[in-house]
């Protein structure tokens, strides 16, 4: 009989203690249940920077600090938070899988800490119209839709595919698009031709389906990874063709200017690309304005 009352009594407690617990967390803004923290990537990425510039210049961030660890960290902390639909603010940048699979949103920026929004422009070397006009056709009518990237790069994450083989699933469901871009246009017989991108998921995708759209009308194709600097340079001094990489105007906007005039810009291939910090629908915060600082 104690024994049952004395767990009784704990039991009591244990549930005015939850009780209380939870009405703290009720009582908490939106700005202290997040712990004044950004759940951002790298230390070293350019967007890491970009969230300190953030913290610095609005003062409803002020004293906030940033977390930084990994994308793969970041993502996990993302859904383990939108499963309970717990508030967070991420490090955040489209096309990418993560709005395909979660409901997320854009603060908005009103300083413009984070640049207006984007597009990726393709570029070849000096020469390309005359010494690759067929090629030179098809890679000026490219284009895409940001939606339809993040789909493909979704794909590739849940079902654990590589990005060369979520582009051929792309251009094998998407004839319609891939005559647009062939219409009119003679096969080659093994002309070669080199493209270059850098190595993010989304530029994979589009440069792998151009890859193999190329391949299909009889080119030779090297398809190669680079860092921008140096697929900047190797488009201005011609040891590439073509890419569908840069993201102008912010992103790459300083080595565009620093090689503009050594290649020839065919303008863009998708437009609304966009970098930033973003939160999940459920969220009534839309700005970045919309928080407390934690001084």
């Amino acid at each position: 009989m104690f024994k049952w009352k004395k767990l009784g009594i704990i039991a009591g407690v244990s549930l005015s203690l939850f009780i209380a617990g939870c009405g703290q967390d009720e009582d908490q803004s939106v700005s202290e249940q997040m712990d004044f923290t950004i759940t951002g990537l790298e230390p070293g990425a350019g967007q890491t920077e970009l969230n300190n510039q953030a913290i610095e210049e609005y003062e409803s961030l002020a004293g906030w600090e940033q977390q930084t660890s990994s994308t793969g960290a970041m993502l996990s902390a993302l859904d383990k938070a939108y499963k309970n639909e717990e508030p967070i603010m991420i490090t955040a940048w489209s096309p990418h899988y993560m709005f395909a699979k979660w409901d997320l949103k854009y603060l908005e920026d009103p300083i413009g800490v984070f640049g207006q929004e984007q597009h990726a422009a393709t570029i070849i070397k000096k020469g390309v119209e005359d010494e690759l006009p067929n090629a030179y056709t098809i890679l000026d009518r490219f284009n895409f839709e940001v939606p339809e990237i993040e789909a493909a790069l979704f794909t590739a994450n849940e079902e654990g595919l590589e990005i060369a083989e979520v582009a051929q699933q792309w251009v094998d469901d998407n004839p319609e698009a891939v005559a647009s871009w062939t219409e009119g246009v003679d096969p080659v017989d093994g002309k070669p031709i080199e493209l270059v991108a850098t190595p993010w998921d989304d530029m994979l995708f589009t440069g792998n389906v151009a890859r193999i759209v190329l391949e299909q009308q009889g080119f030779d194709v090297t398809f190669t990874p680079l860092d921008p600097a140096v697929l900047f340079e190797s488009i201005s001094n011609g040891e590439a063709d073509a890419t569908l990489s840069p993201w102008v105007p912010t992103t790459h906007g300083h080595l565009y200017e620093e090689y503009e005039g050594e290649f020839v810009d065919l303008g863009p291939n998708f437009e609304g690309a966009k970098i930033g910090l973003a939160v999940p629908t459920y969220m009534e915060e839309d700005s970045l304005e919309d928080f407390e600082p934690a001084e």
